[in-house]
Parts: C-alpha cells; sequence; structure tokens
C-alpha cells in the first residue's frame, strides 16, 4: 500500500514527494529510484523532511509509527484498521487531539466513485446488505477478516446507520490460523437499522457489493465495478399498483405478461470516475493544510475499531468436529 501511496504522491502537482521509509532500506531505494524522490534513513529522517505522511506499515506498528509524528504535528494518513486494537487506536486519538495534529484513516471505500454517488442521494437505510469476499492475498494476515476487510463495511455502515449498534449477532470461522478467516455479522441499531455484513478471504471470486433499503429508495451498489443503480419508490408505486388493480379487474388475463422489471424505473447512479486513492489523497491533503477536517476522522477510525473487536468477541467458539 505505501507503493501505492508513492505513486499517486509523485503525480500530484500539488504536492512534493519528498520520500519514503521502509525497514527495508533495499525496498525504500527501489521505491526512491522509481518515483523520483530520496530515501530516508530513519523516522527522524521523516520527521525532518516532511509535513504529512502515510503510514503503510504492518497494523500492530500504527502507533509506535505515528506518536512521534504526531507529537510534531506532522499530518498523518493511517492505513486501516487504525489500530490492531481499541487501546491503541484510542491512544492515536489522544495524541491527535493532544497535539493538534491532523489524522485521516485510510478507508478508502469512502472514496470510491459509487459511493460518492450514492452519498448524494441522502438515503436513510433500514436495513443494509454487504458481501466483501475474494481469494487469500496474504497482505493482512496479521489479523483476521473483520479487521482485515469488513472494516471497510463498519465504517461505511457506522456512517449510514447514524446510530449507536444495540445488538450483534455473529458467527466466524478459522480456517488457516488463529484469527477468522470467514465471518458474518448481524448489528441492529438503537434507530430500528439493521445490517448483514459477510466477509471472506478464502472465497474463490471477488465480490464487494452493498444494497441498502430504504422507505424511499433501493440501492445496490457495485465496489469493484464503481457501479450503482437506484430504484425510488416515488415514479415506481404508482405503476405498480395500478398493475395491481388490473389483475384484480380481470383485465389481465395472462399474469406471466407482465414483467416486473417493465414496471420499475431503475437509475443508474451518475458516477465521476477518479480514482479512489486519488481522491482519498487529495483530501487527506485538503485536512493537512487546514482547508477542512479529514473525511475519515481518528474518531471514525476508533469507531470501526470498537465495533469490528466486539464483533470477534461475539463470534461464538465453534469446534470442528473430527469425521468419522
Amino acid at each position: 500500500m505505501g507503493r501505492l501511496h508513492a505513486r499517486v504522491y509523485a503525480q500530484m502537482a500539488r504536492a512534493r514527494l519528498v520520500g519514503v521509509y521502509d525497514a527495508h532500506p533495499d525496498r525504500a531505494q527501489a521505491a526512491a529510484e522509481e518515483f523520483g524522490c530520496a530515501a530516508l534513513r530513519d523516522l527522524d529522517a521523516v520527521l525532518e523532511s516532511a509535513a504529512a505522511v502515510t503510514i503503510a506499515v504492518p497494523t500492530k506498528h500504527h502507533l509506535a509509527t505515528a506518536e512521534p509524528l504526531l507529537r510534531k504535528r506532522v499530518a498523518c494518513l493511517i492505513e486501516k484498521p487504525l489500530a490492531a486494537d481499541v487501546a491503541e487506536a484510542r491512544r492515536i486519538v489522544e495524541l491527535s487531539r493532544e497535539h493538534r495534529a491532523v489524522v485521516q484513516v485510510g478507508h478508502i471505500e469512502r472514496f470510491n466513485p459509487a459511493m460518492r454517488a450514492m452519498d448524494r442521494l441522502g438515503v436513510r437505510p433500514r436495513f443494509i446488505e454487504v458481501a466483501r469476499v475474494s481469494p487469500l492475498t496474504f497482505r493482512s494476515i496479521d489479523v483476521g477478516v473483520v479487521l482485515d476487510m469488513m472494516i471497510h463495511d463498519i465504517d461505511i455502515v457506522l456512517r449510514l446507520a447514524g446510530s449507536r449498534v444495540e445488538r450483534i449477532d455473529a458467527v466466524g470461522v478459522s480456517v488457516i490460523g488463529d484469527v477468522e478467516d470467514i465471518c458474518n455479522a448481524r448489528l441492529t441499531f438503537a434507530n430500528g437499522c439493521v445490517a448483514n455484513l459477510t466477509a471472506s478471504r478464502l472465497a474463490m471470486k471477488i465480490e464487494r457489493r452493498m444494497r441498502l433499503f430504504s422507505p424511499d429508495a433501493y440501492v445496490s451498489l457495485d465496489f469493484q465495478k464503481k457501479y450503482g443503480i437506484v430504484a425510488r419508490r416515488s415514479g415506481n408505486l404508482r405503476a405498480i399498483r395500478d398493475a395491481v388493480t388490473r389483475i384484480r379487474r380481470g383485465e389481465v388475463h395472462d399474469i406471466s405478461e407482465l414483467n416486473f422489471a417493465d414496471l420499475v424505473n431503475i437509475e443508474e447512479l451518475a458516477i465521476d470516475d477518479v480514482e479512489p486513492l486519488r481522491a482519498e489523497l487529495d483530501s487527506f491533503l485538503d485536512a493537512a493544510q487546514g482547508k477542512c477536517p479529514p473525511v475519515v476522522t481518528a474518531e471514525d477510525g476508533l469507531a470501526a475499531v470498537e465495533l469490528a473487536t466486539r464483533i470477534v468477541e461475539s463470534i461464538a467458539p465453534q469446534p470442528l468436529e473430527e469425521a468419522t
């Protein structure tokens, strides 16, 4: 992820990529040569050179890496999840507040074109269904699938529901190690909204979909294809009711001739296909320059880690029975 961030920073006219730092000097040197910047020797060199930094190290090192930077008020974009546990996430929030340092969390799906298009609709969902599955990438195996993958959707669902979680029902399975690789969680919010989230990193395909049901509209998003549709209650309800009335009056003799899809007006969402990482870094630089608050605050990151932790803790142990 750090290399991807370096690529985009190097392409941005509004910023200058001064350097990259990696615990493996050979990797830092290779990235520095590719993107035309310095290979920084250590974090002290980062402090001397940069006003804004992306932290894309293993999750367990987020706090240790961020703390000296935040103490010097260096703006930090910290990749998701904000930290490996709630205590460390809270400490990052405290450091950000204490030193008035900008922290933005790398929940990149907030910047997916399909998500940005849906945000413009102002939908207030009553039910949310999310599926995020993929083959194992071996990139984030230091954390379970909830903190690795589901965390994206936890962040989005918390923002869309706009309420506290009152109940969690979850089941998960660990296949390749000590942490869960597959998880399903059903969240019930105080305002009545319900969200059903599924995440797996052992699937044979990639699927990243979200469906939302509200009193006014149905929305379906495909994060991978950056595509979405909306079916609004207004404009559709009358046509469907008219069809039902015709059936009851006996005006329709063969119901199979009615095609439900022909009765429903479905609109494609207007997508502005900006690369999500570019949109994320643009917003981070705006926040670092004091133009606006971060889109995804440290507090947002903490809330996602807190809920992810509750989901993991609520997974009831399911011992596998030996085959006989």
